[in-house]
């Protein structure tokens, strides 16, 4: 099966000082997709290093993860979107198999469930609230996802119709809750997760964790939409 047409893909990379982690991310975007690497109020020179490498920069100077996401998103223009962590924990070449699931019509959503690799890769706190924030989804949405990880594709037009709003740690989940009540077909698949470089912001202490928790609880707290606009053009149907 042939890869996706290069201009069809872009990247985001919310971006908070990964300085570290920068190079090495970039140099793993499969060749041809564009990353957009989403400078989110970075203090150690992270957008002028992903610009010397490449990379497009876009500055949102809001802090928050679904800031740096949203931002990403809305000035993306390929037809596919991926998003991918920048700090080296997920492989942005491990994107390809999910681009081509939502190219051929096969997935609306792809997701991917990250899988520890050595010691330190995924703390226990971080990952307990997973697996709580896991089963919530599925009481609320009736999907059987084991991860609401990051790295995941769909397309951009479609996301754009979901309308998300969170804009902190909840957005993951809210692309997930809104995308299952517009009937998205949603897939999961394993990836490698690695030991991130340099210190988490998120997930990394059992408070980052809590707060990331309570960001969910709320976007789980919403009431059900389905906006006519937000199905995606391959097919209905999520995975139950």
């Amino acid at each position: 099966m042939t890869s996706p047409a290069p201009e069809d893909v872009d990247v985001v990379l919310p971006c908070l000082n990964e300085a570290e982690a920068l190079p090495w991310v970039l140099d793993r975007v499969p060749p041809g997709w564009r990353a957009l690497v989403v400078d989110n109020g970075s203090t150690d020179g992270s957008g002028d290093i992903a610009r010397a490498l490449g990379a497009t920069v876009v500055d949102e100077p809001r802090r928050g993860f679904g800031a740096a996401c949203h931002a990403g998103l809305t000035a993306a223009t390929a037809g596919i979107v991926c998003f991918c962590d920048c700090d080296a924990s997920l492989d942005p070449a491990l994107l390809v198999p999910f681009v081509r699931e939502v190219r051929d019509g096969s997935a609306d959503l792809v997701l991917g469930r990250r899988r520890p690799q050595g010691r330190g890769a995924w703390p226990a706190h971080a990952r307990a609230g997973n697996l709580a924030l896991s089963l919530m989804l599925r009481r609320r949405t009736g999907l059987r996802l084991h991860d609401l990880g990051p790295l995941r594709a769909a397309r951009r037009a479609s996301l754009l119709a979901l309308d998300l709003t969170d804009r902190r740690s909840g957005y993951p989940l809210q692309m997930v809750v809104r995308a299952a009540d517009a009937d998205w077909h949603i897939t999961e698949h394993d990836v490698p997760y690695l030991p991130r470089s340099g210190a988490s912001k998120v997930t990394g202490t059992w408070r980052g964790t809590w707060q990331a928790v309570r960001d969910m609880s709320r976007v789980l707290a919403e009431a059900p939409t389905r906006p006519a606009t937000a199905v995606a053009p391959s097919r209905g149907g999520s995975r139950r």
